[in-house]
């Protein structure tokens, strides 16, 4: 004689462990749901470092978007979660906050942004964890040699896309060559890895431009959030410096210049990195701001398009305006081309959990993205790195918004078209 079924309270089904305990009390098919592939991502969207991950609401809400059906995964369709950590702009917390996502919530593929505070400890913890890690927006020079990278080895678990230190100096020397001026240059080389890796005798400005006939004159190194330049602007005053370059962060730039115009100094060129890159940081400037210089590592007028959504630069940053009323600011095309290049390297793994497949699928990238072609083992300087052109630009008052970044030397990357000709700073 069959026994009947005891009826099943919700209670009872919640309390055995959710859809399996009640399918099981049922009598019915156990129906397992698929893990997800994990995607952790960290960037710095507090501290001095936070324009750099600005962007990061609205790529991530449109990635969610994109993910939100999963992805197709050899005949299976796998969710995604993705798990954002903010570095807080501080090498340890993003040392931090990578342990736990490997650790803890045991990611898949590691993503990471902006600076070399921030992909280096990053990076580190994915190699010691055997996690593959792709990484993006520091130089590819400070990503590499701080971490001990040795050419003839180079990295196991951790790759790199961006443009390198010789690509800046090209594009700096030739929007300073379209200005008369005495080639004497000022240089803000901070003690952190980016400022260690420009400022660097050997690797970094000093050589290339004592090649190119520029003198440089470096008062040495400086902590971050200093506030008081007066003892590099009176250098450059004594040196009669005409340029003045550096890659500072965006608050230390606005005190040294704020600091250099009171005490009457004013360069005819300031081409700096970091600081200079963003809207935000050119506009709590006011007039001063005006024909400042920087690197341009994307654009609206960037040719490419997407992998992911097939929307062009223009559109991606049309979109982001449109969504947050902002100016569209650089970061946007290299945070949404890390997620074109999970997505690429997700559809080729075999699947969550299989951690020596997911790095083979990024070893064997080679992908057209948002920002150019990607791609590891080929034609870049190390197996670990990928370069992205680069071109420059200054900033000049009109449109929609108060300033507007125009291309003024696409030498080393012709594709990208320029807007303009160098201006000197009045």
């Amino acid at each position: 004689m069959r026994t009947k079924p005891m009826p099943v309270s919700r209670r009872h089904v919640i309390g055995a462990g959710g859809a399996v305990a009640a399918a099981a009390a049922l009598g019915l098919p156990a129906i397992a749901q698929p893990r997800p592939f994990k995607l952790g991502y960290v960037s710095p969207q507090t501290g001095p470092l936070a324009p750099f991950g600005e962007a990061d609401s609205f790529v991530l809400a449109n990635v969610r978007e994109t993910f939100r059906n999963g992805v197709k995964i050899g005949g299976n369709t796998v969710p995604v979660e993705i798990v954002v950590k903010d570095s807080q702009s501080n090498p340890n917390r993003a040392a931090e906050v990578a342990a736990d996502l490997i650790n803890r919530d045991k990611v898949d593929l590691m993503l990471v942004a902006s600076t070399p505070e921030t992909t280096n400890p990053v990076s580190d913890q994915c190699e010691v964890n055997e996690t593959p890690c792709v990484s993006s927006v520091a130089p590819w020079q400070p990503w590499f040699f701080a971490r001990g990278g040795k050419p003839e080895t180079g990295f196991k678990y951790t790759y790199h896309f961006f443009w390198g230190l010789e690509d800046v100096i090209a594009v700096y020397t030739d929007m300073w060559a379209q200005l008369a001026t005495d080639k004497v240059v000022g240089g803000l080389f901070p003690n952190d890895g980016d400022g260690n890796a420009w400022g660097d005798k050997k690797l970094g400005f000093p050589p290339v431009l004592d090649k190119q006939g520029y003198k440089l004159i470096d008062p040495g190194r400086f902590q971050d959030l200093t506030d008081n330049f007066s003892a590099q602007i009176g250098a450059f005053k004594q040196g009669k410096a005409e340029i003045v370059t550096g890659v500072v962060i965006p608050p230390d730039w606005t005190t040294f210049w704020t600091q250099a115009i009171q005490q009457g100094f004013k360069p005819k060129i300031a081409s700096v990195g970091k600081a200079l890159l963003f809207p935000s940081a050119i506009e709590a400037l006011g007039a001063n701001g005006e024909n400042l210089s920087t690197e341009v590592w994307w654009t609206p007028a960037h040719p490419f398009k997407s992998s992911l959504t097939g929307q062009s630069a223009g559109q991606l940053a049309d979109a982001y305006t449109a969504a947050t009323r902002k100016q569209w600011t650089q970061p946007i095309g290299f945070a949404h081309a890390l997620f074109e290049v999970a997505a690429d390297v997700m559809k080729r793994s075999h699947g969550p959990g299989q951690r020596d497949a997911t790095l083979a699928a990024v070893q064997s990238t080679r992908l057209g993205t948002i920002v150019g072609p990607i791609a590891w083992g080929g034609a870049g300087p190390f197996k670990n790195v990928s370069k992205t052109p680069l071109v420059g630009g200054q900033w000049r008052r009109g449109g929609a918004f108060k300033y507007d970044l125009v291309i003024t030397s696409n030498a080393t990357a012709p594709a990208i078209p320029a807007g303009g000709k160098m201006a000197a700073i009045v």
